[in-house]
């Protein structure tokens, strides 16, 4: 995946599209699953809750 494709600009700001992995830091992106977010560089891995 192309790196464009996790940030979206907003006016004259720049938005990250995904959240950072909190044990790697900044710059390892989590990967968005239908239930789950998860890194795949350490394993990290947060449930979404149920609607």
């Amino acid at each position: 995946m192309s790196i464009y494709k996790l940030y979206e600009i907003e006016g004259d700001k720049i938005r990250r599209k995904r959240l950072f992995c909190p044990r790697c830091g900044e710059g390892v992106f989590l990967a968005d699953h239908p239930d789950r977010l998860s890194c795949g560089k350490c394993g990290y891995t947060q449930f979404k809750k149920k609607k």
